[in-house]
């Protein structure tokens, strides 16, 4: 019986991290100044076969973290804060200018063009994914940059 709990708990573990397994791609903020807002970008995918969504963003670098979608309607420009973001199963949803992004609010320090940005990303799945946001004028070249 003792032998059997660890092959168990082994197959269990492979079993969910097949069920949804959320991942960040190519993780950057832009520079920002001490006290300001920063803005996060990225890719998530979903690499597992069930949806998955992010629903909360925790970073030290920031008093408060949101997730914003940017749209236009109209000519008009908006933005909203949003409660999740749904990842299909083998999807991949781009946080990216004009569309969804994150707020860092309130930045602990000012953000210079190299400074890297810690986060945790947490899913409705209970994953909670630790990544980085490089700080840049524009995206990272190598796609798991912040990985």
């Amino acid at each position: 019986m003792k032998a059997f709990l660890p092959v168990m708990a082994a197959a269990l573990s492979v079993a969910t991290a097949a069920y949804a397994t959320p991942g960040v791609e190519a993780a950057w903020s832009r520079p920002a100044a001490q006290g300001a807002t920063g803005v996060g970008f990225m890719t998530l995918v979903n690499t597992g076969v069930k949806a998955d969504a992010l629903v909360a963003v925790d970073s030290p670098a920031a008093r408060q973290v949101q997730i914003h979608q940017s749209s236009v309607s109209g000519g008009v420009a908006s933005m909203r804060m949003v409660a999740s973001v749904p990842v299909s199963p083998r999807g991949r949803v781009a946080f990216a200018p004009g569309g969804y992004h994150l707020m860092f609010l309130g930045l602990t320090r000012a953000q210079k063009v190299g400074d890297r940005l810690p986060a945790t990303l947490v899913f409705a799945s209970g994953a909670r994914i630790q990544t980085t946001f490089l700080v840049g004028v524009s995206a990272p070249t190598t796609p798991h940059a912040g990985h």
